[in-house]
């Protein structure tokens, strides 16, 4: 197969952990397969809540160049802390608040400008076919640009949430809501093609700047990766075996994405049906907040942190579980949030209970055929829910998702996809 090159930029990617690193690092990791070898310009050391080796360890093994970068931004400053941990919710959205008013578009800029420079000397170096940048960060989409401009490289900007009203961005005055919206115009000004990760992400770009056509945007939702469900059966259990119901969930808690909700829920299960005997595991960052707020509810006695695992030690607890819960909040433009959580998720082929309100994360959950979808704060709902997912469990009947569907969302497949768009915008620009 004949080789194309890609210049990619990425500030999230491995060895950070969480979510926002996956959907690159999988796209990175599959598209060799599909004719394009993958130059990555990523961050150095730096502080962050989490990090996972063995994403690194995975993408070493493929025909992949990795360049590393440091910057001025606060993780770059702070990297000699290492893994960090993730402050009390009230204080990460004052200190969010402070970073929304003085860093346009957020504060990476720092380090964006520094891989603009190291993309620059690549770019004198050797021929590239490709840019390629996944955002957030924006300010990285406009390092791309105007990389794309000076080299007149095609770009490929890659949204996994709104720039642009985002919905946990917080604009003080008029004139910041302004900026980011003229400095997203110039910067999809310079783009070949915009992928996006649903289709409300995809109306909402059209319907802002009338440049783009719908052609322009090609939604390429999250996914799950099929080699780590292959692996997970050889990794160590995570799970002590034990006759209670467990349901499992994966991932870290801020803003609208909290527990509570869900805490109250399994607390009145617990007092309408005594009978009912479960297990709350949680992978990831459950803060000391939380903690306390299920021992105030005298809920500790079932809840079990495993604290922050590697991806394939989280993907083996979730095969582990027998079933598997999230949520999102209620917030601004929340129907264009898309959780890579709930597509992880699919890939287990486990029963679901999502807590979403209305939006692509509803939408693509229905379709799934296995879960139980109520909204984020409806107590009552999640825990009639339970209920009704531990009684089937009892009975062996619990339900099985559409296949068809859950392929959907194949990482392969999608990087597949993903490499035809980029084939699509070889051209002079």
């Amino acid at each position: 197969m004949a080789q194309h090159s890609v210049l990619v930029l990425a500030y999230y990617f491995p060895p950070m952990g969480l979510s926002g690193v996956q959907r690159i690092a999988k796209f990175v990791k599959y598209l060799p397969e599909f004719g394009w070898r993958p130059t990555v310009v990523a961050t150095g050391p730096v502080a962050y809540y989490a990090h996972d080796e063995s994403l690194l360890a995975e993408l070493e093994e493929r025909d992949i160049e990795i360049i590393r970068t440091s910057g001025t931004d606060p993780n770059s400053v702070l990297k000699d802390k290492g893994t960090v941990k993730m402050p009390r919710e009230r204080l990460r959205k004052f200190m969010s608040k402070v970073s929304n008013t003085f860093f346009i578009p957020d504060n990476k800029t720092g380090w964006s400008k520094q891989a603009l420079e190291t993309a620059r000397e690549l770019c004198q170096q050797r021929h590239f076919d490709m840019i390629f940048v996944s955002g957030p960060p924006f300010s990285t989409m406009m390092a791309g640009a105007q990389l794309s401009a000076e080299f007149n490289i095609p770009l490929v900007l890659d949204y996994r949430d709104l720039w642009f009203g985002n919905q946990f961005h917080y604009y003080p005055t008029p004139w910041h809501g302004h900026k980011h919206k003229k400095l997203e115009h110039k910067t999809l000004a310079r783009a070949s093609k915009v992928t996006v990760t649903n289709r409300k992400i995809k109306e909402r770009l059209i319907n802002t700047y009338p440049h783009l056509e719908f052609n322009d945007v090609v939604i390429l939702p999250h996914g799950f990766d099929p080699a780590d469900l292959a692996a997970a059966a050889s990794r160590p259990a995570q799970i002590e075996p034990s006759p209670r119901f467990k349901l499992s969930y994966a991932g870290i808690f801020y803003d609208v994405v909290t527990p509570v909700p869900f805490f109250k829920a399994v607390k009145r299960v617990r007092k309408e049906r005594p009978d009912i005997d479960l297990e709350l595991h949680f992978a990831g960052l459950l803060r000391d907040e939380y903690r306390k707020k299920a021992r105030r509810m005298k809920l500790d006695d079932i809840v079990i942190d495993h604290g922050y695992l590697d991806h394939g030690d989280t993907v083996r607890l979730l095969l582990e579980s027998d079933a598997l819960w999230m949520m999102v909040g209620d917030t601004k433009n929340a129907d264009t949030i898309s959780s890579g959580k709930l597509y992880e998720y699919f890939g287990t082929r486990k029963p679901l209970l999502v807590s979403v309100p209305e939006g692509a994360l509803k939408k693509d959950a229905e379709k799934y055929g296995a879960a139980w979808i109520t909204q984020p704060d409806d107590v009552k709902a999640i825990a009639a829910v339970i209920i009704e997912m531990y009684d089937l469990w009892k009975k062996n009947a619990l339900p099985k998702p559409a296949e068809n569907v859950v392929k959907q969302f194949d990482r392969v497949n999608l990087t597949g996809d993903l490499a035809r768009v980029l084939a699509s915008s070889l051209r002079v620009i």
